[in-house]
């Protein structure tokens, strides 16, 4: 299997991949896995993501690699010895994770960070500044790779402190509708409104004979939450991959007395149910890349997960190919409502 560009820096230094106890935290979908279990037979590995699709891939292999894993809004209550941390590009969330990873460390663990250079690893000295002693140990492949020891541990996480609240008010299919908004780092869009979801928002349809929905890519559950407070008597489902926006759906649901599942799933894979409308603001990003391979997916499988008549509803950026691969799937489609940057579709 090809190693990742950050795993093959990670390699070049075997000798700090050696430990007792370790925690990989929002490992790359490779090899890496099964390299560190040979240079440690007998180690107690843990393989860490917020990213349920990481989540089954690791799953997959942890039984070769007698390992751990183990997806969630916290990392496992547990202390490691060795935490190896693959950078993410929300600085926000590399704060919060931080914390989190000083909350789960022995006295003398030590924590490797490595991430790609455009990807922001070069802010973890100012991040760790005062809190660790450390240094750059290599530099290749567009990837840097830091050394930390000395970390001054965290009693305990609480990852209520990192929450953003605020509220939002939109005219939801003719009514003024209020909903306060639960978010945390990594979330997409922390702490605010989206353009393209406020659009989406503004230009929903009238859900009255509607009695199921799905909200795909879910993240802070604003679109949901706007829906059942407006449409009570929908039967609601939010669907998120990121653990953290599912975590953040549920407690936005809360904040608002609403009731609805919540799915953590890569793509449509954990649904079994049918629904009158699917509504998105979907993610069209891989780590820094534009990925149509999620949309692509998403679209073909929506179609199995519809009711007779039901309808797809969702905004994305003006420039991405989505109406081609809306009439790919469903033979029709029309623009609801366009700005200069976005744009709401729907199949019928």
């Amino acid at each position: 299997m090809v190693l990742s560009n950050p795993s093959q820096i990670l390699l070049r230094s075997p000798e700090l991949l050696i430990a007792q106890t370790i925690l990989v935290v929002n490992f790359n979908c490779d090899g890496f896995a099964s390299e560190l279990r040979e240079l440690n037979p007998t180690a107690d590995i843990h393989l860490f993501s917020y990213n349920q699709a990481n989540g089954d891939f690791a799953q997959r292999q942890a039984q070769q690699h007698q390992a751990q894993t183990l997806v969630s809004h916290e990392l496992p209550k547990h202390r490691f010895d060795l935490v190896i941390y693959y950078y993410p590009k929300a600085k926000a969330e590399a704060l919060m994770t931080l914390d989190n990873i000083r909350a789960c460390i022995n006295d003398d663990a030590q924590l490797l960070v490595v991430g790609e250079k455009k990807g922001g690893v070069k802010s973890i000295d100012k991040q760790l500044k005062g809190l660790a002693h450390g240094h750059k140990v290599d530099s290749a492949k567009h990837c840097q790779l830091y050394q930390y020891s000395d970390i001054t541990p965290l009693p305990e996480f609480d990852i209520s402190r990192y929450e953003k609240r605020f509220c939002l008010t939109r005219s939801i299919a003719g009514e003024q509708v209020s909903c306060d908004i639960v978010s945390l780092p990594g979330v997409f869009n922390h702490g605010q409104l989206d353009d393209g979801t406020a659009l989406l928002l503004d230009n929903l349809p009238d859900l009255t004979n509607t009695q199921s929905l799905l909200d795909f890519g879910c993240g802070a559950g604003v679109i949901i939450s706007f829906c059942l407070k407006r449409f009570a008597h929908i039967k609601g489902t939010a669907l998120d991959v990121n653990a953290l926006a599912a975590y953040a759906s549920e407690q936005t649901l809360r904040a608002n007395d609403l009731h609805g599942n919540i799915v953590l799933s890569d793509g449509l894979t954990n649904i079994n149910e049918r629904f009158d409308i699917i509504v998105s603001n979907p993610p069209f990003h891989t780590g820094l890349k534009t990925d149509y391979d999620i949309t692509a997916r998403f679209f073909a499988s929506a179609k199995a997960h519809l009711n007779k008549g039901g309808a797809l509803t969702l905004v994305a950026n003006s420039f991405l190919a989505y109406p081609e691969q809306l009439q790919q799937q469903f033979n029709t489609h029309q623009t609801i409502a366009k700005t200069k940057r976005f744009a709401v579709y729907q199949n019928q």
